[in-house]
């Protein structure tokens, strides 16, 4: 069974790992959609997870543009009592063509949170997530951050969200926001989910140890790389293994790893798995939930035999050599978030 930690310095207790759901939903439906799992295949897993221990879960109004809440919805109140799980979902991208239903103005958030809450069929959730900073995509207005900070807070204080967490953005941009919510006594951020894995590690320069020095919960992204560190790619992007890997979520992945090594690093994992006689999912897994701040990595499964996979992996404990051994090789990246977003 995952064990819990709490959430930063909150009051919030996780599961040791969050399942992200971004591939529930409606075939079809979204940017993922040709890689969606339908509302039985998502029952599997979410089953799974609960008796893993797992019940903590992640999703966005943006996934699926909604069906993902109201899978995740549906099937958290068909199957648990409100009180024994945690649920986060995320407000900022494109929810349609109006210049209004994006970003993160009042408006967007405080529209956007009650059609969240119709999807999900809830009256609150644990925790909303802004899906990047204010100003983190070239389709955002540049809205003040004392509007969307204010907007936040009366989202905490009418009961309809208990925490609030950020997403993908400079260090200098989170601790702004996290001083301009303090000097005006609103809620702060509990929690930074970010990019982070053992190919893209620009997060360890600034923002992860922000987050440590001041008690925020770090709940990384794509801890294997979009199946990079899994063997989704068997060695190339020409080489998918999988239907994700051979779909148009393949552009992608390309364009978040740019790295040279990238496949070095990954084949290092496979040698690195055979010593384990564990999978190279299992010790990426293990080696991210190693690293300082590190609270619950978001992880996306398509199968209960993955979930129990990751599962297991947070029982493995790396030998200092074999961390070395895997790090040796990365070497410092352009910060994805300088080219326009991460």
């Amino acid at each position: 069974m995952l064990k819990s930690v709490q959430l930063g310095n909150s009051g919030l207790q996780v599961s040791r790992l969050c399942l992200g759901t971004m591939n529930f939903g409606v075939p079809g439906k979204g940017h993922q959609g040709d890689w969606t799992l339908d509302k039985a295949q998502s029952r599997e897993i979410i089953r799974a997870a609960s008796d893993a221990g797992l019940y903590y879960f992640d999703c966005a109004d943006f996934y699926g543009l909604g069906a993902c809440e109201e899978i995740v919805g549906g099937l958290l109140r068909e199957m648990l009592p409100r009180d024994e799980y945690v649920l986060t979902t995320k407000v900022a991208m494109p929810m349609g063509g109006n210049p209004n239903m994006s970003g993160l103005s009042r408006k967007h958030i405080l529209e956007g949170m009650d059609r969240s809450l119709r999807r999900l069929g809830l009256d609150y959730v644990d925790q909303l997530i802004i899906h990047r900073h204010p100003h983190g995509l070239p389709w955002h207005v540049a809205v003040p951050i004392e509007e969307t900070l204010e907007a936040l807070n009366d989202l905490v204080k009418a009961g309809k969200v208990l925490y609030l967490g950020a997403s993908s953005m400079f260090a200098w941009q989170f601790a702004e926001l996290q001083m301009t919510a303090e000097r005006h006594g609103w809620s702060r951020f509990i929690s930074m989910q970010n990019h982070y894995n053992l190919v893209y590690r620009e997060e360890e320069r600034e923002m992860n140890p922000y987050c440590l020095k001041t008690g925020v919960g770090v709940t990384p992204w794509s801890p294997l790389a979009r199946g990079i560190l899994a063997g989704a790619y068997q060695g190339g992007f020409d080489k998918g293994s999988t239907q994700r890997s051979t779909g148009s979520d393949r552009e992608r992945t390309e364009s978040l790893y740019r790295g040279d090594n990238n496949f070095l690093i990954a084949e290092r994992l496979g040698e690195t798995a055979a010593r384990y006689d564990s999978t190279p999912a299992q010790i990426a897994l293990a080696w991210l939930l190693g690293k300082p701040a590190v609270s619950a990595p978001v992880v996306g499964v398509s199968k209960v035999s993955q979930l129990e996979n990751l599962v297991a992996a947070t029982e493995i404990s790396l030998e200092a050599e074999d961390i070395a051994y895997l790090e040796e090789l990365y070497r410092p990246l352009d910060n994805l978030l300088s080219l326009g977003m991460s």
